[in-house]
This record gives structure tokens, C-alpha cells and sequence, in this order.
């Protein structure tokens, strides 16, 4: 596939966390379609192995690391192999998440649940865009896509309460905005990709009951599929977005012009 120079990212490298499944494998297959060679990380080491492979078919270079988001010093190792493997990081995907693990309405909600989601969703983010950042300041130029969602632009208890997700991706939506004015002179840009219900390991998709919920908050009326997070993630990725920077770009099939 061959894409316009202004949407191509050839030559670059592109780092993204929790690249072993959900919307994290599709920015690795945008990226490496587009040209890109991709340090893949998660958790889950052979599912980071798998998306490597991916983008080894489309051929471009993946890389597969182990990388827990919560331990800044598992953090710290993963920037550092990546930078060795390719010798520079341009574009950061700061992917990975999770869901309240028992959503439940705030009095009724768990310490041990609270920190948890905190602990990835916002924690993991900071310290991802630090190190990208102490790199991409360097170098003079970056592009850093936060994965919000459209929770960090509203709450979500009208169609369940998740209470520390909504908290945690409402302060990367606005650490977004904070980080493009800091690095608006820099070279980087830095905006965030909110998306809506999207069909990933995020959503209990297979329960009828939270699928009819879901699909009848959605003005389009369906589910995404995962695939369709690239056209957007490309946009931010590329040389198509250099002009904007501390944004949010809403995917969410209409919820949000509610």
C-alpha cells in the first residue's frame, strides 16, 4: 500500500504500549503499513511478540517488549531498547489501558479498584510521554498520541458508572492540553485520540445486554470495529496533523454531539 507524503511516516520509528491486542495492534499495523518500524510493548510479552510479527509481514521492523506501564523503571528499560534497536523514537502511542475492574457507582467503588485503574490509565501515560519526551526533545521533533476517550470529555454513568476511568482519561485529556503548550516551540506535538465504543477486549461486547446499551447510546447505531481507529490514528501520526498540537480528536460515532 502506498500512502502520500503527507500521510506517510516512512523512515520513522513508532512506539506503542499495550500493542499486544485491542486498538494498540492496529496502530502498530497503521504505522507499519505507513512505513514505520514499531517497538511493540505490553504486559503480556508473546502478545507484543505476536503484533511484532505483523509488522515483520508488512515488512517493516517490529520489535516485541515486555513492558509493565505502572513501573517507571520497566519503562525507562523499554525507551532505552527501543532507542538501541532503532536509534531514534518519533511517535508515541500511549495505549495502554484498562476498564474499572467492578464498575460500580462511587460510594459502592474499591480503593484497591481505584488505584489500580490510576495506576495505568493516568501513571502509565506520564511516565511513557516522559521518557518519549527526554528523547524527542533531543532529537527536535516527536509526535505523542495519548489514547483517551470520549469519557475524558464526559461522564459515562448515563450508560454505566465507571468512575476512575472517566477520572483518569479526563486528566490525560487535559496533561494533553498542558503538554502541547510546554512543547508547542519544540518540534512536538502532542494530542490526544478519544475514542467511543470501540469492539476490543475493553467491552464486554459478548453480553447482549451492554451491547444493546452501548449501540443505543451511539447515534450511528453500531460498534466500531477496532480497524477503524487507523484513518485517525494515521492522521495524528503523520505529517498531516504538524499544525496541531494540545487537541483532542473524537472518534465516538456522534456521542459526543449529543
Amino acid at each position: 500500500m502506498s500512502f502520500p507524503s503527507l500521510f506517510s511516516v516512512e523512515g520513522k520509528v513508532a512506539f506503542v504500549t499495550g500493542a499486544g491486542g485491542g486498538l494498540g495492534t492496529e496502530f502498530a499495523q497503521i504505522m507499519a503499513e505507513a512505513g514505520a518500524d514499531v517497538v511493540c510493548t505490553d504486559l503480556d510479552e508473546a502478545a507484543a511478540q505476536a503484533t511484532a510479527k505483523r509488522v515483520d509481514g508488512l515488512g517493516r521492523r517490529g520489535l516485541a517488549l515486555r513492558c509493565d506501564v505502572t513501573d517507571e523503571d520497566s519503562v525507562r528499560e523499554a525507551f532505552a531498547a527501543g532507542r538501541r534497536e532503532f536509534g531514534h523514537i518519533d511517535i508515541l502511542f500511549n495505549n495502554a489501558g484498562i476498564a474499572d475492574p467492578n464498575p460500580a457507582l462511587l460510594h459502592q467503588y474499591g480503593t484497591a479498584d481505584w488505584m489500580k485503574v490510576l495506576d495505568v490509565d493516568l501513571h502509565g501515560v506520564f511516565f511513557c510521554a516522559r521518557e518519549a519526551l527526554k528523547i524527542m526533545v533531543e532529537q527536535g521533533h516527536g509526535k505523542i498520541i495519548n489514547i483517551a476517550s470520549m469519557w475524558g470529555l464526559a461522564g459515562g454513568s448515563s450508560v454505566f458508572p465507571v468512575p476512575a476511568y472517566n477520572a483518569a482519561k479526563g486528566a490525560v485529556v487535559n496533561l494533553t492540553r498542558e503538554l502541547g503548550l510546554e512543547y508547542a516551540t519544540a518540534g512536538i506535538q502532542v494530542n490526544a485520540l478519544c475514542p467511543g465504543f470501540y469492539r476490543t477486549r475493553l467491552g464486554a461486547y459478548d453480553d447482549p445486554g451492554f451491547l444493546a446499551a452501548v449501540t443505543g447510546f451511539t447515534p450511528m447505531g453500531r460498534v466500531a470495529e477496532a480497524a477503524e481507529i487507523r484513518g485517525p490514528a494515521l492522521f495524528l501520526a503523520s505529517p498531516a496533523s504538524d499544525f496541531m498540537t494540545g487537541q483532542t480528536l473524537v472518534v465516538d460515532g456522534g456521542c459526543m454531539a449529543k
